[in-house]
């Protein structure tokens, strides 16, 4: 039977690049592989005849003549490791699979390569690193400007007194495993590979505890709450995260203590939103200030006042800018800006001298607002061109 085109093989055209057949590989490999597909000799056949095509494919020098030759350049036993005619697999296929093998079969065969790899480097100590742990902490915008010190109390697991951390009784010490022999990983062989998984005596510690710790129960860990410290810097923004290094969990069995995560939210404030570094405040004047001009105070992050001077005839969303008033910038000398936001306000409930008043003001007004009369010169031209 013919020998099928390694590009048709894996469902490429001619001439495709690495990152292409790799991938092309990998989606096949992972259909067809014999654990996969156990008992299945179509499937077995079919992975063989992929491997194959791809062990010639990755090669450059392979590639270049497999194009130019097809098939005929690897018959007579060429092509390195290959029998004539391509059936079998030689010490070049094993080596060729490497360099994919962990994430290409990780889904299946028992895990990532990294996850193998943490198993291994525990080697017989059996100690895991302790979880890192997460404090949500709410603070005002005024506590963001000046800094402060928190005190909180966290649940988290620490260090067992009792046995010191390694989960067994006192007086007696974790044995090295039977199984593995201290290393955490057993290895088996699964087809053309071997294959390492995570002991099953000791669950990758490399120990075994025969005798466990009472108070822990052999964890080396029991959970309690602590009191701890939190500094928070002036200048941090809402959604801040502050590491507090070896402040979560105690590691499993004596490992190493993971961390503290403190994120933070800054609450709403009722007089200023927060751009980055800058403030804003939205400040209600009277009409008589806004026309005639005049001073008025406003309040400040650190709580004190400043005053501001009305231009006359401020119109509503003119803005001031106070520098240096703003938000401190987060572990620097720098401090953004305020900016004031005038809202000219309508005056409400008028007596009847005060309609009279406005009234004449009213009648006696000539281009006293030229937006206004812009406004209606225009809409009074676009109605006459409508009527026309």
């Amino acid at each position: 039977m013919a020998k099928r085109d390694f590009y048709e093989v894996l469902g490429l055209q001619k001439g495709a690049d690495e990152k292409a057949l790799k991938a092309a590989y990998r989606n096949h490999a992972k259909k067809f592989h014999p654990d996969a597909n156990p008992g299945d000799k179509a499937a077995e056949a079919k992975f063989k005849e992929i491997s194959e095509a791809y062990d010639i494919l990755k090669d450059p020098q392979k590639k270049a003549a497999y194009d130019r030759f097809g098939h005929q350049a690897f018959e007579n036993g060429a092509g390195g490791g290959h029998r004539a005619g391509g059936a079998g697999f030689g010490p070049e296929f094993n080596s060729s699979m490497s360099d994919i093998f962990e994430d290409l079969f990780g889904d299946f065969m028992g895990g990532g390569g990294g996850q193998r790899t943490s198993q291994r480097g525990r080697g017989g100590g059996g100690a895991a690193r302790g979880a890192d742990l997460r404090y949500n902490m709410e603070i005002s915008l005024t506590e963001a400007y000046s800094g402060k010190t928190a005190q909180i109390r966290v649940p988290t697991s620490v260090s067992c007194d009792t046995c010191k951390g390694s989960g067994a009784k006192p007086g007696t010490a974790p044995k090295t495993c039977t199984t593995c022999k201290g290393a955490g990983a057993v290895r088996s062989q699964s087809g053309f590979f071997t294959v390492e998984r995570a002991c099953p005596t000791c669950q990758g510690r490399g120990q075994v505890i025969s005798d466990p710790c009472g108070t822990c129960g052999g964890q080396g860990r029991v959970t309690r709450e602590r009191n701890l410290s939190v500094n928070i810097p002036q200048g941090v923004e809402d959604g801040t995260r502050i590491r507090l290094a070896n402040e979560g969990e105690a590691g499993l069995r004596g490992g190493p203590t993971g961390d503290l995560y403190i994120f933070l939210t800054v609450r709403p404030h009722e007089f200023f939103q927060r751009d980055g570094a800058d403030l804003f405040c939205k400040v209600p004047i009277s009409m008589a200030v806004a026309t005639l001009g005049g001073e008025i105070e406003v309040p400040t992050i650190d709580g004190k006042k400043a005053r501001v001077t009305i231009a006359e005839g401020a119109q509503s969303g003119k803005q001031y800018r106070l520098k240096g008033k703003g938000m401190p910038v987060l572990r620097s000398a720098q401090s953004g800006d305020m900016y004031i936001q005038v809202n000219v306000e309508t005056p409400v409930n008028l007596s009847r001298r005060q309609r009279e008043i406005l009234k004449e003001f009213s009648e006696e007004a000539r281009n006293n607002s030229p937006e206004s009369e812009g406004f209606f010169a225009k809409a009074k031209a676009f109605w006459d061109g409508f009527g026309s």
